[in-house]
């Protein structure tokens, strides 16, 4: 038995980093006796919005009914069209059929993971509404670039209410999912696009569990009304939470619309309280751990995701990387040969096409060449704050040991 395998360990790709402090803070929630949404949900919202230095934010159950949420209020639905990445999960597109919007995907760059801003102009049409690029991994889009090609197209951008007429342009909607904490120039995500929707989701870095927020921009319109109109959605369209209901003699409300149900809960936000706090501190780990990756694999046969530079501060959220010369099947090997040493490892993602429900509404991966071959050759190493500078060497080696073994196999079985 060789040194790798009598050293065995067992690494979990994305666990939650939660503390005792966390748990305590929960179970406090849990003791008031106020449990659904209340003064620690808005608390919570309050420090996010200063967080992302965003004009609003308010707090839901996932970054999915956020991005619908952001959808129905700006008023996109049928008749419309709103563009996203084929190379994505299917969160940042599902939203839009729920509106009933069509969805139009765009490739993803061919040197990296994010949507390709220059084949654009290509997929807009009179009817396009919003762009929802993705933050993949946690490194923000090139947002100056994007700002720039929507300018140019103008001339598509016909608003049909008053939120849509408080801009010039199409809009924006980031699926900032990955990359709460992350900075595009010095601005925080939250804070660069129109809109932003985040996730909340326990394998996040920042985690309450399940849930979710939208992040807004100051542009006109009334920041309270749309908070409220966001409130409304989430609740079933009520326009009293049970907060506002459970003071003396507010029991009267009234239903605006029939509206869904989306709230977040004081159990969460008392979660996200104490895993704010501990954020910064969080995030320089991940940037360590980036630093680290590099360096351990500098030398191998791998291309790493570029998570910092001048212009980009990543959240550090995946560690994706793509092995060179190697197809979809040997990176499949590559990955149960990693599980064998004890290490999970995951792919991000499979491009929207390949998915049943995409193929269906008629989209071909044959016409999204670049996702195809991000996605060919993608493997996503664990990048969590539990792993010790120990477990990333580990990692490494076992990463480095099994793409050799593969490139072996494969040279063999080619003569």
């Amino acid at each position: 038995m060789d040194e790798t395998n009598r050293a065995k360990r067992v690494i979990s790709f994305s666990p939650p980093d939660i503390t005792e402090e966390e748990i305590s803070a929960v179970g406090d929630a849990l003791r008031s006796g106020w449990i659904t949404t209340g003064p620690r949900t808005k608390r919570l919202e309050k420090e996010l919005a200063a967080f992302t230095h965003a004009a609003g934010f308010a707090c839901l159950s996932s970054a999915t009914t956020s991005l619908e949420c952001a959808l129905r209020a700006i008023g996109i639905g049928p008749g419309d069209e709103v563009i996203t990445s084929a190379y994505t999960y299917t969160a940042s597109a599902s939203p839009i059929v729920h509106v009933g919007a069509k969805p139009v995907l765009c490739d993803c760059e061919a040197d990296g993971f994010g949507i390709d801003i220059d084949a654009l102009p290509q997929l807009i049409t009179d009817k396009t509404k919003a762009i929802i690029p993705v933050d993949l991994g946690g490194r923000m889009v090139d947002y100056d670039h994007l700002f720039d090609v929507l300018n140019q197209e103008r001339d598509h951008w016909h608003p049909s209410n008053d939120i849509e007429r408080c801009y010039d342009r199409i809009m924006v909607i980031s699926d900032s999912a990955h990359s709460l904490g992350a900075c595009y120039k010095g601005k925080p995500s939250g804070s660069v696009a129109d809109f932003s929707t985040f996730s909340f989701h326990a394998v996040k870095n920042f985690t309450t569990a399940e849930g979710g927020g939208l992040a807004w921009r100051d542009a006109g319109f009334d920041n309270d009304a749309f908070y409220h109109q966001i409130m409304l959605l989430s609740l079933h369209g009520q326009d009293k939470d049970a907060l506002a209901k459970n003071k003396p003699g507010a029991w009267e409300y009234d239903v605006k619309f029939p509206g869904w149900k989306c709230n977040m809960t004081e159990m969460q936000a008392a979660l996200g309280l104490v895993q704010l706090k501990r954020y910064p501190s969080l995030l320089a780990r991940r940037r360590d751990m980036v630093d680290h990756y590099q360096r351990r694999l500098a030398d191998a046969p791998v291309t790493l995701v570029h998570h910092f530079d001048n212009v980009n501060q990543s959240s550090g959220h995946l560690m994706l990387t793509n092995v060179s010369g190697f197809d979809r099947q040997a990176c499949n090997r590559v990955i149960i040969a990693m599980a064998e040493a004890g290490v999970a490892t995951n792919v991000h993602y499979k491009p929207l096409p390949l998915l049943t429900a995409y193929h269906d509404l008629g989209f071909r991966v044959e016409d999204y060449p670049n996702a195809y071959a991000r996605f060919s050759n993608e493997i996503t190493l664990p990048l969590h704050t539990l792993l010790t500078d120990e477990d990333i060497d580990y990692i490494c080696d076992c990463y480095i040991r099994a793409i050799a073994s593969e490139s072996a196999s494969s040279a063999h079985h080619s003569c």
